[in-house]
């Protein structure tokens, strides 16, 4: 293998993300914080030694996602990819880092800049029952938006709508619906619509195939590939389960607990994979030529983002983990062309 090289801007793809990003993480974290309640106050007047509770989500993510470009974030449960996609989509602020998005920084634009940022970048949640309002009707979930930002006047918004659900496969009068008349596939086909209506550029899918049926989840994920072609969107799909990413992305980013441990083209990631932690992942991804192994979970649990341990996160649960692993953090490091991976095992140690 040959020398790996630090790299300031961990996650950049080659050559396209390089020349014309639409979106880019320096170095973001995010941290909930949970304060001390009165009883905890009292007890540290009495020498309890108790202390703000700190969940480390997102630590120190650097990320670059050229125009047109599908990504997929992939992780357990818990390692923090849903809080970085909040990040993305505005709906959380960054504790640390810049969010810039087509080379503006968020935190700096203007109030117009802001608006017309957060209708460029929307996101589609897991579960559409929750996030659909469940006392308006189509007509308003997926037109309200649009008229208030003057993409459409009143008398058009009927019109507005209906071709909006056709462009996701709904008939167009089920628009006098409400959310609980749908079926789980028709209501995320409804939020797919609501983000379209406001002409976004980018699309944050946070597990958003992952409540329905494997044969639903196929007619969702087509209609995500075709509405890329029909809008130019960029996306950052989000999900735990490796083999959706695989027929989805253009490249795939692996997180864990909070860091991001590998990234590379999807198809190196399934050939070669690097890093331990995205071995043992596919290892649990089923395949038609692997029917006789025995199955091996990943070992151990995912530790809390509470308490992370130190040096590389993932050397409690690593077979290769040795004492460097325990006691320094890996780098995210150049190892071949368009490849990152953070892992001691890359310097030889």
């Amino acid at each position: 293998m040959s020398a790996a090289t630090e790299h300031q801007a961990p996650t950049t793809a080659p050559t396209a993300a390089a020349e014309k990003p639409i979106l880019e993480l320096r170095h973001v974290s995010k941290r909930f914080v949970k304060p001390l309640d009165a009883a905890a106050k009292i007890a540290n007047l009495f020498g309890a030694g108790l202390r703000d509770e700190i969940v480390h989500a997102v630590d120190d993510v650097s990320l670059t996602i050229a125009d047109g470009e599908v990504v997929g974030l992939v992780g357990e449960s818990g390692c923090g990819k849903s809080t970085l996609g909040r990040v993305v989509a505005g709906v959380h602020p960054a504790t640390k880092g810049e969010v810039l998005f087509r080379g503006r920084e968020l935190s700096t634009q203007s109030s117009a800049e802001a608006r017309d940022t957060a209708l460029k970048v929307q996101m589609i949640f897991q579960d559409p029952m929750s996030s659909l309002n469940p006392r308006l009707r189509v007509q308003d979930i997926v037109g309200e938006a649009p008229k208030v930002h003057g993409l459409v006047d009143a008398k058009g918004s009927e019109e507005y709508v209906a071709e909006m659900l056709i462009r996701v496969g709904l008939d167009p009068t089920y628009a006098r619906r409400y959310p609980h008349q749908f079926s789980g596939g028709q209501r995320q086909r409804i939020g797919i619509a609501r983000a379209l209506a406001v002409n976004p550029d980018f699309l944050v899918c946070d597990e958003s195939v992952a409540a329905l049926d494997v044969s639903i989840q196929a007619q969702v994920l087509n209609l995500f590939m075709r509405l890329r072609e029909e809008f130019h969107l960029t996306y950052l799909f989000i999900s735990h389960d490796l083999g959706v990413v695989e027929h989805l992305s253009d490249r795939v980013v692996i997180m864990y607990l909070g860091r991001v441990v590998e990234t590379a083209k999807t198809e190196d990631i399934f050939e070669s994979a690097n890093h331990p932690y995205t071995q043992a992942l596919l290892a649990e991804v089923p395949r038609l030529d692997t029917r006789k192994r025995k199955f091996v979970p990943v070992k151990g649990e995912i530790p809390s983002p509470l308490n992370p341990p130190p040096g590389c996160h993932f050397h409690p649960r690593c077979p290769h983990a040795h004492e460097r692993c325990r006691m320094e953090q890996p780098l995210l490091k150049e190892i071949a062309p368009g490849r990152f991976s953070a892992c001691h095992l890359n310097d030889g140690a």
